[in-house]
């Protein structure tokens, strides 16, 4: 069994895996639950977890984080998508960006779909200052992207705000880098566009740890490790 959650609105995505875990181990307390990123994925353990139960017919709860970026990782789990699908564990793919043919195979396999966006209310906001913002990032000008950070804080956005737009300048280059046009990418024409010409300022690897960074952040935050504030500037001071 299949479930995904996709979208660029990765705090909600993410509060929603931890809905669903805290759901299903109050169902079958019992169950072993694994987690694979791009990290420690492991492509015969994935076969393992698909193909078996553990001990006594216990079930498996995995969680496939941000795996699907990678071609190599990407390839060998969609050539045991079906594997996935008829399994008797559960699966849980978490992706903030899906190619469209990519999706499109996932989707067709999954019991249940969700995806998450950025909530409308960043996107009523983006004034004339917001845009240079994301300019200053997309064009790797790192004075101007405090500057204007910080003007936008002085203002009265709110750090987390200023987190959503600039993780979605970030995905938006790196969906943009890996397609091979704006309907592969998911993106409108315009913002494949401009996002292209940002992306050849990074890459992938270097856009691969802005992001990487940015959700550390949001963790770090809800684990009460960071300052939300002070942990943004030192992100912006290190594009």
């Amino acid at each position: 069994m299949i479930y995904l959650l996709y979208g660029d609105n990765t705090p909600v995505a993410r509060k929603k895996l931890r809905e669903i875990l805290d759901l299903q181990l109050k169902k079958d307390p019992q169950a072993s639950y694994f987690k694979l990123d791009d990290e420690n994925f492991d492509e015969a353990k994935l076969e393992e977890l698909a193909g078996s139960q553990g001990l006594f017919q216990n079930k498996y709860i995995v969680v496939l984080d941000g795996v699907l970026q990678g071609e190599k990782i990407k390839e060998a789990v969609l050539e045991r998508i079906k594997d996935l699908e008829s399994s008797p564990n559960i699966f849980i793919i978490l992706e903030s960006f899906l190619k469209k043919d990519v999706l499109t195979k996932i989707e067709k396999r999954s019991e249940k779909i969700q995806k998450f966006e950025l909530v409308k209310k960043a996107e009523v906001k983006k004034s004339a200052a917001v845009f240079e913002l994301t300019d200053a990032l997309g064009n790797r000008d790192k004075k101007k992207l405090w500057v204007l950070y910080e003007k936008q804080i002085l203002g009265g956005a709110e750090p987390a705000e200023m987190h959503a737009i600039l993780f979605w300048q970030v995905k938006a280059m790196l969906g943009a880098k890996v397609s091979s046009s704006p309907a592969d990418s998911g993106l409108n024409p315009y913002v494949y566009k401009k996002s292209l010409s940002f992306a050849k300022n990074f890459n992938v690897e270097e856009l691969k740890n802005l992001s990487r960074g940015l959700l550390a952040i949001y963790h770090d935050d809800r684990r009460g490790l960071v300052d939300f504030d002070n942990a943004m500037e030192r992100w912006v001071l290190g594009v």
